[in-house]
Parts: structure tokens; C-alpha cells; sequence
């Protein structure tokens, strides 16, 4: 008999595991939806670390613009989130699908940056070359004269000099 309710035991215990933490929401936000609200939360808050008045400045507020940009409410957000955070292994493939995906994007960033360096060196050198050229120029034309006026107080000092 002993075996009997320790085997009851045992099967209610693996049954009763299997459920879940967290009741699914009606509303429940999309796996891929909530990946892309996740990455914009992301961009908006590190915008907001880097140069905190610019959001400011534009009036934007993070989760209202994101609430209003996927036609979700703090609610729905709440829920689906904490349904997701339930299953660990889940919400971390998210993170490190997110993690992927800004990853991607900073390293696409980086080379366009790196290009538009390239550029204004490649501008910056091209003017230097461009002013010496100029000058070599001017040094191999020694035939240019500059015409200067003299001084005419010193002039008319020579014409009454000359008079006498």
C-alpha cells in the first residue's frame, strides 16, 4: 500500500509541474512583435543614456511611443512580458536574439562610419595637395611681378632733393 501512495505521490508531483507559472494572456503579444518592441526599447533607452535631453527635446517619451507605435497598452505589455519571463529558457533566446540583432546593427554602423572617416581624410588630403600645388606653382612662376606703390611723402622728399 505504501508503494501504492508513494507512486501517487511521485506521478501527482510530475503532473503538477508541468504547469504553468503564469496564466497565457487573452491578449498576448506576438513572440516576434515582442522581440522587435524589446529591440526598440533597447535603441530608445540607449538614446536616452547617451544624450539624455534629445528625447526631451523631441517630446518622445519611450514606452508611450512604443505603446502607440505597436497599438498596445502598459497592460497587455505587462502581461505578455511576465508570460514570457516564466519560461527562462525562452525569454533568454530572446535576449540573445536581441543581443544577435544589435550586434548586427553596431557592426553595420561601425563600417559606415569607418567609411565616412575614409571619405573626409580622403577630402582632407586632396585640399592639402590641392593648396601645396598652388604654391609650387606660384614659386616656379618667378616671372610674376607685384607691383608696388611707394611711399609718397618719401617720393616728394627726392622731388624737392632734386630741385635744389
Amino acid at each position: 500500500m505504501k508503494k501504492y501512495i508513494s507512486l501517487f505521490a511521485l506521478a501527482a508531483l510530475f503532473l503538477s509541474c508541468n504547469k504553468d507559472l503564469v496564466e497565457k494572456p487573452d491578449n498576448l503579444i506576438d513572440k516576434k512583435v515582442m522581440g522587435d518592441i524589446l529591440y526598440d526599447l533597447s535603441i530608445l533607452e540607449a538614446l536616452k543614456y547617451q544624450d539624455p535631453n534629445s528625447l526631451y527635446k523631441n517630446g518622445i517619451n519611450p514606452k508611450t511611443y512604443i505603446y502607440k507605435k505597436y497599438k498596445i497598452d502598459s497592460l497587455q505589455f505587462a502581461k505578455s512580458n511576465a508570460y514570457y519571463a516564466a519560461d527562462y529558457r525562452e525569454y533568454k533566446k530572446m535576449y540573445d536574439d536581441l543581443n544577435d540583432r544589435l550586434g548586427k546593427e553596431n557592426t553595420a554602423l561601425e563600417l559606415i562610419v569607418k567609411k565616412e572617416e575614409k571619405k573626409e581624410a580622403a577630402l582632407k588630403k586632396a585640399k592639402a595637395k590641392k593648396v601645396m600645388d598652388s604654391i609650387k606653382k606660384a614659386n616656379k612662376n618667378k616671372n610674376l611681378k607685384i607691383k608696388t606703390k611707394k611711399d609718397s611723402i618719401a617720393q616728394k622728399k627726392r622731388d624737392l632733393k632734386t630741385e635744389k
